[in-house]
């Protein structure tokens, strides 16, 4: 390879080592910053530990003295009394176990309270994202970063870092005090312990990476286990049991093959730790032996020197592995930063002003004026076309059509989980995005087709639609549902705990809690989603009796595949391919020869 070549590649190389280091010093400067409130008691932990661990160096200064006392027979000063030594040291012992604990106590309220920040503000923020994050995110690697990359960070703030603190204050005293006892063995030390350092750095680094990688297959396996229990239902309904066993069997193979080759380093790496540390101790030990024999040291002088190299070597030794959690907890804060640097949406988090926001209504007036749309997921396939039509304030506009022709994303921008590429939504003569977020979203209320209730109890899911709501509001707007008379029959009553997703109920009852959640948000602009579709013929002439009532003096839009529900709106809108077909009332769209909305009729009716 040309000289120039080598250069040129050495150069790179250094560039790429340097823009790691800034990155990594970087990344640990935004760890730290979530210390910087606890500063206080974080620089006491920092004082605490290091008088803990420059009162355990005594030890082998008065072990060495005990021993040269003993052997010498002699008696001179306070410190040449075996029993004066003896009460020092056991002194020294009992004052490093006091430090100990409030270190240990320091450290870990430090890094519990700077965790519980890194969690509340993770949380926040992804509860803040607007849904195009979501498209490109599964809830498994979401939850796996919440769960295992904070845990990581939980453990070096709690005890790597302080245990990486204590370790090179170890190192750095014993080495001053070797140095004062015997330079010329000190020099014959350090000869030999760098290299066994040198070798820790690049071992630990291959062990670094590797365990990186067993983290990202233990997360890929954990996500099989996340996405299996959110939709069991589905995995016992196609009796796929033994296919999602094997998926998470193959993922815990991949887990368990990397984190064996992992142990295999790890193996040799302490291997080499135990043969390197012990030969380097007999190394300093054989030429103490010849500083003895002429008369340079003292017994007690080589065993307090051997105590200390003892103790320097097993601090140059855990550094290896105390930077590798330190180097992961900084690659899980990276992954955690990356959460935190997405941008959020514009959603008032204060009660204050969400109930100040509540007073803010609109008439409910909404057009669509040349709205075009892709989904940033598939930004190359067109969803919604040039849409253009007017729905007057307390009118019923329904949205048919076959699946796929938009109708569902039509109801997500006007909820604005998502921007529209080309023209605008208005609302009351206003572009929605001139609105403040949260206002425009209280004056809506949308009963899904599929209905996800949180794991509490059927109080807590209706108040849902209005937090801090009383009893009697939320028993009105069960009754309006016609709720309540199936709530009535349970033991606990509104206090019936619901499930996961609300798995205790029937469709049709979580479909009536879900309307009684709408009701008592008092909408201005309701969104109906096949709000009737998991009822049965009674319950659903009752809601649908509900729903009328509901969707008086309210602009409303329903969602219908079912046609027969939708014959007396105002307004019809029939989408197709992400284009409106056709716009009229029910017998102005029969009237139509060869109109779509006549022919999905006529279809629908002659299957009934």
């Amino acid at each position: 390879m040309p000289k120039r070549a080598i250069t040129d590649e050495v150069a790179e190389a250094d560039v790429k080592r340097i823009k790691l280091n800034k990155k990594f010093l970087d990344e640990a400067g935004e760890l730290f910053k979530y210390i910087l409130p606890y500063k206080t008691k974080f620089f006491f932990a920092l004082i605490t530990m290091g008088v803990s661990s420059l009162l355990g160096l005594i030890f082998p200064y008065v072990t060495g003295e005990l021993l040269d006392s003993a052997l010498s027979g002699k008696h001179e000063g306070w410190l040449g009394s075996i029993d004066n030594l003896t009460i020092l040291l056991l002194l020294s012992l009992l004052l490093q176990a006091f430090f100990s604990f409030f270190q240990s106590v320091l450290f870990v309220e430090v890094s519990e309270r700077s965790l519980a920040d890194i969690r509340r503000e993770t949380y926040a923020q992804l509860v803040r994202l607007p849904m195009a994050f979501f498209a490109h995110r599964r809830v498994g690697e979401l939850t796996s970063r919440i769960s295992a990359d904070l845990t990581q960070i939980q453990d070096t703030l709690a005890i790597s870092l302080s245990q990486l603190l204590r370790q090179l204050t170890i190192m750095i005293g014993g080495l001053i005090l070797i140095g004062t006892m015997s330079w010329k063995l000190t020099l014959i030390m350090l000869s030999v312990f760098p290299l066994m350092a040198l070798v820790s750095v690049i071992i630990g680094r291959k062990i670094r990476t590797m365990s990186r990688e067993a983290q990202d297959r233990l997360a890929d396996a954990n996500i099989v286990v996340e996405e299996t229990l959110q939709g069991v239902m589905n995995v016992k309904a196609f009796a796929n049991e033994g296919y999602e066993i094997r998926r998470y069997n193959t993922g815990l193979q991949k887990y368990i093959s990397t984190i064996l080759r992992v142990a295999k380093y790890r193996g040799a790496f302490i291997s080499f730790l135990i043969f390197g540390l012990f030969s380097s101790i007999v190394i300093v030990l054989w030429s103490g032996a010849r500083f003895v024999q002429q008369g340079e040291m003292s017994i007690g002088d080589l065993t307090s020197f051997l105590l200390y190299t003892t103790f320097i070597g097993a601090a140059m030794g855990s550094f290896a592995d105390l930077y590798s959690q330190l180097q992961k907890a900084i690659g899980a804060t990276e992954r955690i930063r990356e959460i935190l640097r997405e941008k959020t949406e514009p959603v008032s988090l204060e009660h204050s002003s969400r109930e100040a926001l509540r007073s803010f209504k609109i008439s409910g007036a909404v057009a669509f004026k040349n709205v075009s749309f892709r989904y940033p997921s598939r930004n190359d396939v067109p969803v919604l076309k040039n849409i253009s039509f007017e729905v007057n304030a307390g009118e019923r506009v329904a949205l048919v059509g076959p699946s796929g022709a938009g109708k569902s994303t039509l109801v997500s921008l006007l909820q604005r989980f998502y921007e529209p590429n080309a023209g605008e939504i208005i609302v009351d003569g206003k572009n929605i995005l001139d609105y403040p977020l949260t206002a425009l979203r209280n004056q809506m209320a949308i009963v899904p087709q599929d209905i996800i209730l949180f794991g509490g109890s059927i109080r807590e899911n209706i108040a849902y639609g209005k937090p801090g709501a009383s009893d009697e509001e939320i028993l009105d707007a069960a009754k309006k549902a016609h709720a309540d008379e199936f709530i009535s029959r349970f033991p606990d009553g509104y206090n019936t705990f619901v499930g996961e997703r609300g798995v205790k109920l029937s469709g049709g009852q979580r479909q009536r809690i879900a309307i009684a959640r709408a009701i008592l948000s008092n909408p201005s602009i309701l969104l109906l989603d096949e709000a009737t579709s998991s009822l049965d013929s009674e319950s659903e002439r009752l809601v649908q009796a509900a729903l009328e009532n509901l969707m008086k003096g309210r602009t409303s839009f329903i969602i219908a595949h079912r046609l027969s529900t939708v014959r007396d709106v105002e307004k019809i809108v029939v989408l197709k391919d992400g284009e409106v077909h056709e716009i009229g009332t029910h017998h102005e769209l029969l009237a139509k020869e060869d109109g779509l909305y006549k022919m999905l009729s006529a279809i629908q009716f002659d299957l009934e």
